[in-house]
């Protein structure tokens, strides 16, 4: 009986480090990767153990009581559920906790785990997660910025753009805007203000306005996002695009593209841009003269200016 007890204990214990996700010490990362004071690897933000459900916090080196919060989706064209230390790996992670911002690395589902709106569904739990346990991870929950580049960048914008809306009603069929998973459902999940890095804004329309590749194509990334080729998919694509939601509550948008992107053409993000000025939203454009999908876009020059506008939208 005793033994049983044990293991029961056990399970348990192991249950809850997998769901809250272990502290952990710099020394334990490959020394000179990330430099962080404290960090926490793997964290269940749903609890369901699936891998597309996990996110990593890195807090500033600099000691602090509290810290704000960025969340950085990776780009994969939807198609990867692990992706989340590549934050680091292209500069953008610590170059925001040299500045002072505790780092969230979230992954999410993969569009071979599932279509959207599963993808923002699980932003979505991931910034309530972030906002319910803000105090046991020293993180200031009055500034939570989002950014993301690519795909990550459409799932940032649209996490921005979807600012307060749970439901939306589109041409006749409801959108869950918020989903309802994990445990802190009651958790608001706004944010304070986006940094898109050359999201797609606009399904529909990538193809006649400057891609070198098809992205009607029923194999294409934004199809195999919608579940099936967008053309055909007119509806998805509109309730998948974060054009489709813009509004004057929409938190302060920073937008990066470069002009010879090649896979997601730069209208992309002149469409949300032109879309949130008419609607009287903050938004700012910056088109990188020679810059590519990352390569001359994603540089110190403006990285720098995407921590000028996170600290510029901070509360006193």
């Amino acid at each position: 009986m005793e033994k049983i007890l044990l293991l029961i204990l056990i399970a348990c214990f192991l249950i809850v480090n997998l769901s809250i996700g272990q502290e952990s010490t710099p020394e334990d990362i490959e020394k000179g990767a990330i430099h962080s004071s404290r960090y926490w690897l793997d964290i269940d933000y749903i609890g369901d153990r699936h891998i597309g459900h996990r996110l990593d916090i890195h807090l500033p080196a600099k000691t602090e009581d509290n810290y704000p919060v960025v969340i950085c989706i990776y780009g994969s064209a939807w198609f990867s559920n692990n992706f989340k230390s590549r934050a680091f790996k292209n500069g953008i992670g610590q170059y925001l906790l040299n500045n002072g911002f505790a780092v969230v690395t979230i992954n999410h589902r993969s569009s071979k785990d599932a279509i959207s709106p599963a993808q923002i569904h699980d932003v979505k739990a991931a910034i309530r997660f972030v906002r319910a346990n803000a105090a046991s991870f020293s993180l200031d929950d009055s500034f939570i910025g989002i950014t993301g580049w690519s795909s990550g960048g459409h799932l940032a914008a649209i996490a921005g753009t979807t600012n307060m809306l749970e439901t939306y009603y589109l041409d006749g069929d409801t959108v869950d805007l918020e989903g309802s998973l994990g445990k802190h459902t009651q958790t608001k999940s706004h944010v304070d203000a986006v940094v898109d890095w050359f999201g797609p804004t606009d399904f529909l329309v990538m193809d006649s306005c400057g891609s070198s590749i098809s992205h009607d194509d029923a194999k294409s990334p934004e199809s195999s996002l919608v579940g099936g080729p967008i053309q055909i998919s007119k509806k998805a694509c509109k309730m998948s695009d974060p054009a489709t939601y813009v509004n004057n509550d929409n938190p302060p948008f920073l937008i990066f593209h470069g002009d010879q992107d090649p896979l997601v053409p730069d209208c992309q993000s002149e469409h949300l841009y032109q879309r949130q000025k008419a609607a009287g939203a903050t938004s700012t454009l910056v088109i990188v003269e020679q810059g590519k999908h990352g390569p001359g876009v994603m540089i110190n020059k403006y990285y720098e200016q995407m921590i000028s506008f996170f600290k510029s939208n901070m509360k006193p």
